[in-house]
């Protein structure tokens, strides 16, 4: 009787001992929770990206550029049309010619646009055009900071 009781036991507690396997699943839950939270924030960040900022050029409230070893280039339009290089007044067809002889001579390639607020647009571009064909890539375009109106904000 003695032999059969220790032999039961011996059963019951290998029969308790259920070891368990390893998960062998993928546990895609937080993966779901992080992508509905990016879904989210892109659903919301999407449209403010593409609204436009109302401007009024060529105003701005911007602080002076550091001084530079070499005197930038400076190209202003005026009212009337007329393409000024430093203080000389040049042909808009003699212009590519004369910035890429500039740009061989200087070392920096910056310049600084200077037009009147009544230019139109297309005008200022066909300037810059002009200015990246003749060598010069780094244009600062300057503003008047001495008259600046906030721009006003809509609310919707």
């Amino acid at each position: 009787m003695g032999a059969g009781t220790i032999e039961r036991a011996g059963r019951r507690r290998g029969g308790r001992r259920n070891r368990r396997k390893p998960m062998s699943d993928i546990n895609i839950t937080p993966f779901v929770d992080v992508m509905l939270v990016l879904l989210i924030i892109f659903m919301v960040a999407a449209p403010l990206l593409t609204t436009g900022v109302p401007v009024k050029l060529p105003k701005a409230n911007a602080g002076a550029l550091p001084a530079e070893e070499e005197t930038p280039l400076t190209i202003t339009l005026t009212a009337d049309g007329r393409v000024m290089l430093q203080e000389t007044e040049v042909p808009v067809d003699a212009l590519i010619p004369k910035l890429k002889a500039i740009a061989a001579e200087r070392a920096n390639d910056k310049v600084f646009l200077r037009a009147d607020g009544s230019i139109p647009y297309e005008a200022v571009m066909q300037v810059m055009g002009a200015l990246n064909t003749g060598g010069f890539h780094n244009i600062g375009l300057v503003t008047d900071s001495t008259s600046v109106t906030p721009v006003p904000q809509d609310g919707g």
